[in-house]
């Protein structure tokens, strides 16, 4: 199953949602929100959000993005 990125129009492998269950933010330790429009994973607790590329989550600090 794949999915496209809305800014690129190339497929994506899609986020086994299922993962979720198993990872959390690695600056709070809570749980993680998946965005699939974004293709990200939110830590609304933190106030940022980690990318998901190529079907794999990237849960660097430095490569999140902060919330509005």
């Amino acid at each position: 199953m794949s999915a496209t990125t809305p800014d690129s129009g190339i497929p994506q492998p899609a986020f086994d949602r299922r993962m979720l269950e198993a990872l959390i933010c690695p600056q709070t330790h809570t749980t993680l929100d998946y965005d699939a429009e974004r293709q990200e994973l939110v830590s609304k607790a933190a106030g940022i959000a980690f990318p998901i590329r190529n079907g794999i989550p990237i849960l660097l600090i430095d490569e999140a993005r902060k919330l509005d």
